[in-house]
């Protein structure tokens, strides 16, 4: 029996407005690709093409039924606004209830 809820993390542009963010996560919400999104702002140092770069992104955290993951990357991944975004995606245990709730 499945034990396990679906994580998917990305990052978007730190300069997007809170109503920005909130849209692109209400997308991926409201098509029942993932049941809920936490997001928060976070400083990111990354090796970019002029050596060490430093920004402000919103990291976004979506949690997901295990089915969904083929979809839930596909839509990510057309929406996205970085060329290469961050997509880091792992099966997260979890409680009986808890994936009750995020599989409903």
């Amino acid at each position: 029996m499945e034990k396990t809820v679906l994580v998917v993390q990305t990052t978007l542009p730190g300069e997007w407005i809170e109503a920005e963010v909130g849209e692109w996560v209400f997308s991926i919400i409201s098509e029942r690709l993932a049941t809920c999104a936490q997001r928060n702002k976070v400083e990111s140092t990354y090796r970019g093409d002029d050596g060490v770069e430093f920004s402000s992104e919103w990291r976004i955290q979506l949690k997901a039924p295990s089915r969904n993951r083929d979809d839930l990357i596909s839509k990510i991944l057309k929406i996205h606004p970085y060329n290469i975004p961050q997509l880091l995606v792992w099966d997260a245990d979890t409680s009986p209830e808890y994936l009750n709730w995020v599989q409903a």
